[in-house]
């Protein structure tokens, strides 16, 4: 039991200080978008969004129309 305790005492320790480890040194490199350019950054994000919002409206408008 002493053994295990250690062993589960070195991980968190080893863990915790991994965790806010940046290898590239900046925010957001670690994104896989770049989010340098603040308006293609805001049209993805208003066509990602939107189209999942929009989606479920235009089945019901083809259903509808069938």
């Amino acid at each position: 039991l002493k053994m295990f305790s250690r062993q589960v005492r070195r991980f968190v320790t080893s863990a915790v200080r991994r965790s806010g480890d940046q290898p590239e040194g900046y925010p957001g490199a670690n994104l896989p978008f770049s989010i340098k350019n603040r308006y293609a950054l805001t049209a993805k994000f208003i066509i990602f969004f939107g189209s999942g919002f929009a989606i479920p409206y235009l089945i019901v408008r083809h259903q509808l129309l069938k």
